[in-house]
């Protein structure tokens, strides 16, 4: 570990209360040493899927050795597993419910940890906060240099979502959905270069995007070329195809949220 080990917090719990304000106490009670970096703190609520695009689109622009610690944990005080996962050279404390499934699918090589080692948890363990008694804990320990292999047994039957994925209707024809709506209005789906490169190509055939019964039919490299009001298409800076509008939020002009179907056809 470096001599300032790195730990990012991804929660859901928004600004308005006490929560993220405590993680960050008892992190550094433990390890004062530890530089702690805000990701995102406003996944929308109990959104699994919301909350592992977010840490997708972050983790992988910090340096080796950076602890992840992600709380979206609507099943806190079940029977759901807290994990500790080594990836490539990060590594991630959340719960096991599928919250770093963009990760997973990302990273060749994962470890995942069922964290068991009750010591390293605060006490009494409340059945509503573990971000707080076991997440944040277990990450400052972590961050103070304690191997992953102290913490619990490697498993290999955690929780692993399978993100939608655009589907080719026919030769000319794509089906998506939207995954993310962010503080713009950008309408952010899950089409890529990868699945339609005939729509990033230098000679581009027409097409039209349909979004909520909506028309696109122009790609522009940057926001500010749409015209004022108008809605457009672009390829944003996580690597999807994004709906979206200059100075205006595309979601409010179209009514729409995220899991709304996206409709590519080309000419």
């Amino acid at each position: 570990m470096a001599s300032r080990p790195i730990i990012t917090l991804t929660t859901d719990f928004g600004h308005a209360d006490h929560y993220v304000g405590v993680l960050k106490g008892v992190i550094l009670g433990i390890n004062p040493e530890a530089t702690l970096v805000d990701l995102c703190h406003e996944v929308r609520s109990h959104d699994i899927l919301d909350g592992a695009y977010t840490l997708a689109q972050g983790y992988r622009y910090f340096p080796p050795g950076t602890i992840h610690v992600v709380i979206i944990d609507p099943g806190v005080g079940s029977a759901r597993r807290p994990i500790l996962v080594r990836a490539s050279a990060h590594h991630f404390v959340a719960p096991d419910n599928g919250v770093l499934s963009f990760v997973y699918q990302r990273e060749p090589e994962i470890e995942v940890r069922h964290i068991t080692a009750e010591r390293y948890f605060l006490h009494p363990v409340s059945q509503t906060f573990h971000g707080r008694d076991i997440f944040s804990p277990v990450a400052a320990w972590l961050s103070r240099g304690e191997e992953p292999k102290r913490f619990g047994e490697a498993v290999t039957d955690y929780v692993k979502l399978t993100p939608p994925q655009p589907r080719r209707v026919d030769g000319r024809r794509w089906k998506g959905v939207t995954l993310h709506i962010d503080k713009f209005g950008n309408i952010i789906t899950n089409i890529t270069p990868a699945d339609v490169p005939e729509l990033f190509s230098d000679s581009a055939p027409g097409f039209r995007i349909v979004v909520n019964q909506y028309e696109i039919t122009r790609l522009y490299p940057s926001y500010s070329q749409g015209k004022p009001s108008e809605i457009f298409a672009i390829l944003g800076s996580s690597g999807y195809l994004e709906i979206a509008t200059n100075r205006g939020s595309a979601a409010e002009v179209l009514g729409v949220g995220r899991g709304a179907e996206v409709n590519l056809e080309l000419e």
